[in-house]
């Protein structure tokens, strides 16, 4: 099972985690969650107008072996509005636009999206159940 928590913070709001959404599926192969602007295609989105944020910005897969891999997905535009890292086990580390990141097993952490012209973050927590 894969469990996502996703909090959208401006820098107004800093600190806040009013309008936390939590979704989750199990480790099945082929099972997605997704997060962007899209509401009809991601169970995780943004507030209105937050248009660092892409369509589909964010596809967590699992793999036919019960692994969960997250993806940044490339956009309709060359470069990206926003800066995506992966914090995990102490470590904070840049995700290139379109590239993936495997979650291991019982792995925690969150994927950190930052809009690079406002202090505006969406903070996407995860944890793999073992």
């Amino acid at each position: 099972m894969l469990e996502l928590t996703m909090a959208s913070v401006s820098e107004a709001e800093s600190g806040a985690t009013a309008g936390m959404l939590m979704a989750d599926a199990p480790s099945e192969p082929g099972a997605v969650l997704c997060v962007g602007r899209d509401r009809n295609v991601c169970r995780l989105s943004p507030p209105e107008g937050w248009l660092f944020v892409s369509r589909v910005h964010l596809e967590f897969r699992c793999g036919p072996d019960g692994r969960w891999t997250v993806t940044w997905l490339r956009g309709s535009q060359a470069e990206p509005s926003s800066d995506v890292q992966v914090v995990a086990d102490g470590a904070s580390v840049p995700m290139p636009y379109g590239g993936s990141w495997t979650i291991p097993a019982g792995g925690t952490g969150e994927v950190v999206i930052h809009d690079r012209v406002g202090a505006r973050t969406v903070n996407v927590g995860f944890y793999h159940e073992p």
